[in-house]
């Protein structure tokens, strides 16, 4: 007697999840524009304005580039001095961060519930006050990108450490290390690639950064942006659009090239 020919499984039916999940989507979608008061006939009753200001933005001004040059390096060197102030400051705040590394459950709880704090004020409103503080410039606005910086790497690095082999770890516990260098010896080498490689991503969020932080005076490419807007030299807008563009596209690409000779 021959055996019994093998049945397909049925394929469970979850179409009707998919359509219930987008209608979910769709009416809170609708609930939030109607909330907000949007509008899309007041696009397109305006659409004459923008057409005007996107063909400018189109053709940029490149005799205003030495202009330029000054607030470019103004804005690379807030990103590298913050970048290297706030991954210096992140490296230990993120083993404290991390329960892997840190067995002191008050700390650990302290530490994490400022890095949320932290992470919940945004940049700008961190550049706005200090610039009220310290005043206009770049220093205030290096002073903002080192706390954003910290509360991303700290968040970013710490998650990396939860999830590290801690069989090391435990090997210098056990041979009568402290928590500390066990931590120095068997648990930063691992973490180290990860570090270096958030740091890196860093600064080219910083290069984004320092250019809406300047907006309210925390220096760099952002107050020249702003002293154009005011005038609507749309041209020169374009035109500073653009080096932002190449800016963060060149260190996309030295950032990747170095995280393949760093990282491995």
């Amino acid at each position: 007697m021959s055996a019994p020919l093998a049945t397909r499984p049925v394929k469970p039916r979850s179409a009707w999840k998919t359509v219930v999940a987008f209608a979910i989507v769709a009416v809170i979608t609708v609930w939030a524009g109607i909330g907000v008061g949007a509008d899309l006939g007041d696009i397109i009753d305006n659409w004459g304005n923008a057409t005007g200001k996107l063909v400018q933005l189109m053709q940029p001004d490149y005799w205003f580039f030495p202009e330029t040059v000054d607030a470019i390096l103004e804005t690379l060197q807030m990103a590298v001095i913050a970048t290297a102030i706030g991954a210096a400051v992140s490296f230990p705040l993120s083993f404290a961060a991390s329960h892997v590394t840190n067995p002191n459950r008050p700390l650990l709880t302290v530490v994490r519930g400022i890095m949320n704090v932290v992470r919940a004020v945004p940049d700008l409103l961190y550049a706005a006050v200090l610039v009220a503080v310290v005043g206009t410039g770049a220093l205030s606005g290096i002073l903002a990108l080192i706390v954003f910086n910290v509360g991303i790497i700290v968040k970013l690095v710490s998650e990396a450490l939860d999830s590290v082999d801690r069989g090391p770890q435990e090997a210098a516990l056990a041979a009568g290390g402290t928590w500390i260098a066990a931590d120095r010896s068997a648990v930063a080498p691992q973490i180290f690639p990860a570090f270096v490689s958030q740091s890196l991503y860093t600064l080219e969020l910083n290069v984004r950064a320092s250019a809406v932080i300047g907006l309210v005076g925390a220096g760099g490419l952002g107050m020249l942006i702003d002293n154009v807007r005011t005038f609507y030299k749309y041209h020169q807008l374009s035109l500073i659009i653009l080096e932002i563009l190449v800016i963060v596209l060149a260190l996309e690409l030295i950032s990747s090239w170095a995280r393949r000779k760093l990282v491995g």
